[in-house]
């Protein structure tokens, strides 16, 4: 794909990827060798470590890897498209600032429409340089928003101690 042209954004906001068994015979179908769809993904999972502006559109493509269809490997295609035309973003940390671990938590009650599940993120900044952010689906369903909060809380909680040992 050296020669493609460079997209602006990484995936359209409204674009729905849905599995392909909840596709219900529409118009997309299997690819005929998964393999090189499961290696692209593999190789973006790979990339957001110092692309992390990617991590969600990777992640979404991620969860789709049983049966990609051919929506699946354009959208995965479109991220490459996106990445060929911003090579010198990446990860700064600064070399100034105080030495102070932050973390910021905070979590979506029940917005992962399949399941009802809460979505929790976190950053973890070090000296004003952001060290570690995730968003991760909570493993159960929480019945107030309150609960969800506590649970984002204690992921946050956990990463800071371990943070901090490595320290």
């Amino acid at each position: 794909m050296s020669g493609c042209k460079p997209l602006d954004i990484p995936m359209p906001q409204n674009l729905k990827l849905l599995p392909h068994d909840e596709r219900k015979g529409k118009e997309d179908e299997l690819l005929g060798n998964p393999k090189r769809y499961r290696k692209l993904i593999s190789k973006l999972l790979y990339v957001t470590i110092t692309h992390p502006h990617i991590s969600f559109c990777v992640q979404t493509l991620n969860q789709l890897m049983h049966n990609p269809t051919k929506a699946h490997m354009v959208a995965a295609k479109g991220v490459v498209r996106y990445l060929k035309g911003c090579p010198i973003m990446g990860l700064l940390i600064s070399s100034e600032g105080e030495p102070v671990l932050e973390c910021f938590c905070d979590s979506n009650w029940v917005s992962y429409g399949i399941t009802k599940r809460s979505v929790t993120s976190y950053l973890l900044k070090f000296g004003g340089s952001s060290v570690m952010w995730k968003a991760k689906k909570q493993s159960t369903v929480s019945k107030s928003l309150t609960k969800a909060e506590y649970r984002a809380l204690s992921m946050a909680t956990f990463e800071i101690v371990s943070t901090r040992v490595l320290l």
